[in-house]
């Protein structure tokens, strides 16, 4: 059961932004630090947080929760209106996967950055680290790259 009433949680729900979030804000001036340019709110299908055209790349930073970040300490399923969070995170990853396939036959490179992989002081002290990663894919072949708590974590 739910700890706050109805108009509580509805007025926390409102105030979760889907743009311009803390961890975008932290990758992008981490990038521009590096002389990346990029475009955000770009009219990409998918509408990737990040774009940078002359890579031919699109950036998104994924919430663990609101995108069922799989194995993640982050995503657990409330245990208060349970059918509509398990249907409400499904479609969410439904569309994820649409976009993605979308964007890499379209030729676009994509990089996934979970929250969980910035979000924390333990993962902070990574961050200089998975901005350089992000850095090399950039100027690499690479088509694909996923950075989640575990890629640094577990070293």
């Amino acid at each position: 059961m739910d700890t706050v009433t109805k108009e509580k949680r509805s007025e926390m729900m409102s105030g979760i932004r889907s743009r311009n979030t803390k961890p975008e804000l932290l990758i992008r001036k981490g990038l521009f630090k590096l002389g990346y340019r990029y475009r955000i709110n770009s009219k990409i299908y998918g509408k990737p947080d990040i774009v940078l055209k002359k890579y031919n790349a699109v950036i998104f930073i994924h919430g663990c929760f609101w995108h069922g970040h799989i194995g993640c300490e982050n995503f657990k399923i409330p245990k208060s209106n349970t059918q509509f969070w398990v249907e409400k995170i499904e479609k969410n990853r439904d569309r994820d996967a649409g976009v993605l396939n979308y964007l890499r036959a379209s030729g676009w490179r994509i990089c996934i950055i979970w929250e969980c992989a910035i979000r924390g002081k333990t993962q902070m002290k990574n961050f200089d680290k998975i901005i350089n990663r992000i850095s090399k894919w950039l100027i690499s072949k690479r088509i694909w790259i996923e950075i989640t708590s575990d890629t640094y974590n577990k070293q």
